[in-house]
């Protein structure tokens, strides 16, 4: 039988794959539960493994969850998880599927940003200062009123096309 999966990942790159690896500039590593290589976006400390990604989510969950005054089990209860259950997100000893993140923060009041954040902050900028700006500026608009939050919209689309403009120059 032919063995499609060791052909797959043999293969030449394409120009246009390599072109978007350099323009992300990703780097070729390797994680312990992928036995493939994969390429990521380093972090300002280096490439984090997916579980260190997942102890800081986890990490994120439980300060949501403690500004907010609530205890394992009445959070569990919220979600409809044991408190068992809901602690393995906290500790990382089980996997958070997006939903259940889009759920959590439902009934946290909390940002998914805000917990992303604190997982990966170098998906917003290339320097730390760079990023943690980005960040103030949305958390700044998440508490806008709309009224305010429609005039801003228009400015910063405004101020994004004058930069698109002069980019061109």
């Amino acid at each position: 039988m032919y063995d499609i999966s060791a052909t797959f990942w043999t293969w030449e790159m394409s120009k246009d794959l390599k072109n978007h690896i350099a323009e992300l500039e990703l780097v070729e590593t390797t994680d312990p539960d992928n036995e493939k290589p994969v390429y990521r976006r380093p972090g300002f400390d280096g490439i984090a493994t997916f579980g260190e990604l997942d102890n800081k989510l986890g990490e994120a969950l439980r300060r949501c969850r403690q500004e907010e005054g609530l205890s394992r089990a009445e959070t569990a209860r919220l979600v409809g998880l044991s408190e068992q259950v809901y602690g393995r997100y906290e500790r990382n000893s089980s996997k958070m599927t997006v939903s259940r993140l889009i759920h959590l923060s439902e009934v946290l009041g909390a940002s998914p940003l805000s917990m992303l954040f604190s997982t990966a902050p170098h998906l917003w900028g290339k320097t730390e200062v760079e990023a943690e700006s980005r960040f103030r500026i949305m958390k700044l608009l998440e508490d806008l009123p709309p009224e305010t939050m429609a005039s801003v919209t228009t400015l910063l689309e405004t101020v994004a096309v004058l930069q698109a403009k002069a980019n061109k120059i």
